[in-house]
């Protein structure tokens, strides 16, 4: 069963993913800002990270930039509601395998989230 990391400052979103993809089949968990996220990937297994790019505090560019700095090796789908070309292209340039943008369709999120996880198999 593959792990799901969701990383948004809207909680109610984290629960409701988190549960709509525990009914799939996927273990999931959450944390509400940037904060903690490079000490819980390093520590916990993670096969997959589902990221927020503007969150208060650390947001998800600077997930990205710790990523790269520290050499993790992450598969990152960036969910985010300020979707535009550029934030698309530099969240690439630092990792993101996928973007995709708020509010999202489930059932294509679904299977964005597959195709990732086989294609990195």
């Amino acid at each position: 069963m593959e792990s799901i990391l969701i990383v948004d400052d809207d909680v109610n979103l984290c629960k409701a993913l988190s549960e709509e993809l525990r009914e799939v089949g996927y273990d999931t968990q959450y944390l509400t800002s940037g904060e903690g996220v490079l000490d819980y990937v390093k520590s916990n297994r993670v096969d997959l990270l589902l990221l927020d790019l503007k969150m208060p505090g650390k947001n998800g560019f600077d997930l990205l930039h710790d990523f790269e700095f520290e050499h993790i090796d992450l598969r990152v789908i960036v969910l985010t509601a300020y979707a535009d070309v550029k934030s698309a292209i530099d969240s690439a340039k630092l990792g993101a395998t996928d973007f995709i943008s708020k509010p999202y369709d489930f059932d294509e999120l679904l299977i964005t989230i597959r195709r990732t996880v086989q294609r990195e198999a």
